[in-house]
């Protein structure tokens, strides 16, 4: 009776030691790569996964470790989860799949948990040139250089759109590694002749003046996206902590579509990127769209990347995708938070605009000529219903001493959202505005329907009063 008694003890001592370990939680994240913030930024700084994590059964009087990792690309953050350094990370599709293979080739895995924000039209990746550049669009490169980070999602979106052009990778352009941190100085000394890069850095060189956009992810049509992994072992160790991780992610999320520029200002004051630039993406009709769930176009992604993998002899096998990416995890969240997965599985649209014509006070009920403004000190974008009518507020606005921070447009026919300030525009009768991202779609348009192709400075000149 005793040995029994004895064996109790000690199997309850066993158990309360077990109950209060301390979990280490290793979260890997880019916070420069902005659509990654409801998977990284976002929760770090407003400590929002402190408020799911479990605090019973296994997990009853747990101390956590929560520790966070900031790289401003996918490959080191996969080297140091590949290294069991780090649980989670947050990456895009291309380097995922690398992720994935990497794991797989060192005898573990990883899964691919949710989607954080992507576009299954391509946008997000994109390529510049030097602002002087006489290159118009990505066939006025043949022959030049253009440098990369490689192995991002940016270098599959620049083989993808040379493949489009016919050319050969290996002769018809000179592709060179460049993070983004080096290209920006690359281009302002014209070192090279274009950059592909990916969120948000094409957006970032344009609004800094030294580069223009010429090329966006959407003309691969191409679906892109950024997600989260997590360790396979650390999932089945701990599920309801991963969880509890993506219970956050949905938490922030929310809070970017309920208040975009107050947590556009958090992330320039996090990362230094322009908040301006951050609302382009996590505004109402972004560049992107913040979307949770597995739709089919980001599996297709995965898939893809898989297969550019190959053909840049970075796997050398393929990597199941059926069991590479997980829902499971993501499904339990939405179910956690009361919402509806499949209903946001099957909602392709974009992050939706809601208010009025900031001069006329009218509901915006058609957005796809929709233009906004932000000014100098105002805590709130401005929308108006058409770009004649937000550009001659902007001229008014000048000649009153205001500040502006950013002019926003919407582009025809792909819908992207630009900024104003680098975008091609048809002006047609009575002035009204028509924009595009390339001047050879303005000039197309142009010949089809009339008008005149002015730049941003040619139209700001000759913009009037609309009411």
């Amino acid at each position: 009776m005793l040995r029994t008694a004895l064996a109790g003890l000690a199997l309850a001592a066993f158990t309360l030691s077990a109950q209060a370990q301390t979990i280490r939680i290793a979260i890997g994240t880019q916070d420069t790569t902005i659509n990654c913030a409801a998977g990284g930024l976002m929760i770090r700084e407003l400590g929002l996964l402190q408020k799911y994590l479990p605090h019973s059964g296994q997990y009853q009087n747990a101390d956590y470790d929560i520790q966070w990792k900031n790289f401003t690309s996918g490959a080191p953050l996969t080297n140091e989860m590949v290294a069991g350094k780090l649980g989670f990370g947050a990456m895009a599709d291309f380097p995922g799949a690398l992720n994935g293979v990497a794991h797989e080739a060192g005898g573990r895995h990883s899964l691919f948990i949710n989607v954080l924000s992507g576009s299954v039209q391509g946008s997000g990746n994109g390529i510049v040139v030097p602002k002087d550049s006489p290159a118009q669009s990505l066939a006025d490169l043949k022959g030049q250089v253009i440098s990369v980070p490689f192995a991002s999602t940016a270098h599959g979106m620049l083989l993808r759109a040379i493949a489009a052009q016919g050319w050969d990778p290996q002769t018809d352009v000179t592709i060179i590694a460049q993070p983004p941190e080096v290209a920006g100085s690359a281009l302002q000394a014209n070192k090279v002749a274009a950059h592909a890069d990916f969120v948000p850095f094409a957006e970032l060189f344009e609004s800094k003046g030294f580069a223009r956009k010429i090329y966006d992810g959407s003309q691969a049509k191409a679906p892109t996206f950024h997600g989260a992994l997590v360790e396979e072992d650390f999932a089945r160790q701990y599920p309801e902590i991963v969880v509890a991780y993506l219970r956050a992610t949905i938490e922030a999320n929310q809070l970017l579509a309920a208040e975009p520029e107050k947590y556009s200002e958090l992330i320039e004051k996090v990362t230094g990127i322009d908040a301006s630039v951050a609302y382009l993406y996590h505004g109402p009709l972004g560049l992107q769209t913040r979307d949770l769930t597995w739709k089919p176009e980001y599996r297709q992604a995965v898939s893809t990347a898989i297969d550019t993998l190959k053909l840049l002899k970075k796997a050398d096998r393929g990597l199941n995708t059926e069991t590479f990416i997980d829902d499971r995890y993501i499904r339990q969240a939405f179910k956690a938070q009361g919402l509806d997965y499949n209903a946001a599985l099957a909602n392709y649209a974009a992050q939706p605009l809601s208010g009025k014509d900031a001069g006329t006070g009218k509901p915006i009920t058609d957005v796809r000529h929709l233009a906004q403004v932000w000014v100098q000190g105002e805590p709130l974008v401005r929308s108006y219903s058409s770009a004649q009518q937000a550009l001659a507020e902007v001229a008014r606005l000048k000649a009153a001493g205001k500040g502006i921070r950013a002019v926003y447009t919407q582009a025809e026919g792909s819908g992207i959202k630009l900024l104003a300030q680098q975008a091609w525009f048809v002006q047609g009768q009575a002035g009204a505005l028509t924009a595009f991202l390339l001047k050879a779609d303005a000039t197309a348009y142009a010949q089809a329907h009339g008008g005149e192709v002015k730049d941003y400075a040619g139209v700001t000149a000759t913009a009037v009063a609309v009411r």
